[in-house]
């Protein structure tokens, strides 16, 4: 499963990277307005920036909803380099959007999914990811992960090449449950990423291995 960060921040993205384990990158309007990054160019150079750190696949996200929009602004973020992904909203408008770029070679990333039938459209009209939104479904008393094992079914079904992305994760135990269910990438806050490092016995463990050696070494 690859693994992708869901952030615009420069900081984490490089320590994830370092960490080794990074694939690519997300981000969407919020998280750039997160980092007070706002205007055409400012943006278009963070988008640079990151495509600078990381070696994998980055989202950039279009923030026009009509269809001629969405094309002018998609071709605008694929020229930029050869890593970006364009980003694309689940509407009428997003999915024939989707449809050209997939027929112009450009990569694209369908987001705000929320349902099977919704994955299926994307994956019908070539996106090279989809991304099912699994934290805010759980934010709603539903089955985030559930749909991550529909949208396989459905995929594995037919052989689709779009790729299952998913998106809002928010813990550990969600990454571990996508990797369980076969999702193909997860994207999600540094922190997630980190806390799969974290058990009380490898700590404790250590702490031991070292005591000892201390204590042989007559230190």
């Amino acid at each position: 499963m690859k693994f992708f960060i869901d952030t615009a921040n420069l900081a984490q993205i490089k320590e994830a990277q370092d960490l080794g384990v990074l694939d690519g990158v997300t981000t969407n309007p919020s998280l750039m307005a997160k980092e007070g990054i706002s205007g055409e160019e400012n943006v278009i150079n963070h988008y640079k920036a990151i495509c600078a750190i990381v070696e994998g696949d980055v989202s950039a996200e279009v923030i026009s909803t009509d269809y001629e929009g969405m094309i002018k602004e998609g071709e605008i973020l694929a020229a930029l380099d050869s890593k970006i992904v364009v980003k694309v909203p689940m509407i009428k408008d997003g999915v024939k959007a989707i449809k050209y770029f997939s027929k112009k070679g450009i990569k694209t990333n369908c987001t705000l999914v929320f349902s099977a039938g919704q994955a299926l459209l994307a994956a019908k009209a070539g996106a090279t990811y989809v991304s099912p939104f699994i934290g805010r479904l759980d934010d709603i008393s539903v089955d985030g992960l559930g749909l991550i094992e529909e949208i396989r079914e459905i995929y594995d079904n037919y052989g689709f090449q779009t790729q299952i992305l998913a998106a809002s994760v928010r813990h550990s135990a969600h990454i571990l449950g996508c990797a369980k269910i076969g999702a193909d990438v997860m994207t999600g806050p540094l922190s997630a990423i980190t806390a799969l490092l974290k058990h009380p016995l490898t700590d404790s463990g250590l702490a031991q291995f070292l005591a000892d050696h201390a204590k042989a070494s007559g230190k």
